[in-house]
């Protein structure tokens, strides 16, 4: 239904949804997006766990790709290939693995790694504010970016959106996908400024999925 406007990546917000939150999940799941982020903020590292093994269940239904967001030790315990980080996680996360394969190394002096030591995780994004913060998230090792707010959104009130030129600027700054974030509708004028900054897709609130 919406792939007249490119890549679709579905981000979650249970304070914004009208119906009850997993039935709307599945009906952002029947329209099949590129993928679903489950960014629930609020919550506990137990409660986004607990919630995040319904919606993986959902999304694996419909063959939705699930992105966890924050919490990327829930994302190995339930096997999500796929998780999105705050910068200063992402940092840590890098970090900590880095020591971690450091000490495998000094115990072991061999660098094949059985199969059942081997990383979970294999794709991780993040977002950015800055040409120099999606600099960074691409030295960290990260597989894409968003960025944003492009547009004014009700969820940053009173806040002045970076706009499009910001959004070229990060696209042309990094060899990474860049999707757009912040008041990102199903429109199609908007859509073709995106694409035109060299965007490569958007992501739109699951609230705002409607079929």
């Amino acid at each position: 239904m919406y792939r007249e406007y490119g890549q679709v990546v579905a981000v979650t917000n249970r304070s914004l949804t009208e119906r009850p939150f997993l039935e709307q999940i599945r009906r952002v799941c029947e329209m099949h997006p590129d993928a679903l982020i489950l960014r629930e903020k609020d919550l506990s590292e137990k409660e986004y766990e607990e919630l995040a093994k319904e919606v993986m269940a959902i999304c694996a239904e419909y063959k939705v790709p699930c992105i966890l967001h924050t919490f990327w030790r829930v994302a190995e315990k339930l096997k999500c290939d796929t998780v999105h980080l705050p910068l200063p996680i992402l940092r840590q996360f890098v970090l900590e693995k880095q020591n971690q394969k450091n000490q495998k190394y000094r115990e072991s002096q061999n660098l094949s790694i059985p199969e059942s030591q081997r990383e979970i995780i294999q794709k991780i994004g993040t977002s950015v504010h800055s040409t120099e913060q999606a600099q960074e998230a691409q030295e960290l090792g990260a597989s894409y970016v968003t960025a944003g707010h492009i547009y004014a959104t009700d969820c940053k009130k009173g806040l002045q959106p970076r706009g499009l030129d910001f959004l070229r600027q990060v696209c042309a700054a990094v060899d990474l996908p860049v999707y757009a974030i912040g008041g990102i509708k199903f429109d199609e004028t908007q859509w073709m400024s995106l694409k035109e900054c060299g965007a490569a897709g958007g992501c739109i609130m699951s609230g705002m999925m409607k079929a």
